[in-house]
């Protein structure tokens, strides 16, 4: 079976993609932040290594810390 697309897109190219949605619609860049850490356990200082090595979703989400259980 094959893998849908977003598993192997880079979660550095998404990123701002998100960043730009939640700015539309009256949010901020920090909200998103929050719940990137929230949802994964990652600090922002991993978040953006990953961001930095341009990790794909398949592999950010399988090595997250710890997934919050309320996701």
């Amino acid at each position: 079976m094959n893998k849908h697309k977003i598993y192997t897109m880079s979660f550095a190219k998404v990123y701002p993609l998100y960043i730009k949605k939640v700015e539309r619609k009256g949010r901020t860049k920090e909200e998103v932040d929050q719940i990137i850490t929230w949802l994964t356990g990652y600090s922002m200082d991993e978040v953006n290594k990953h961001i930095e090595l341009e990790t794909d979703f398949e592999n950010f989400f399988t090595h997250a810390p710890k997934l919050h259980p309320n996701r």
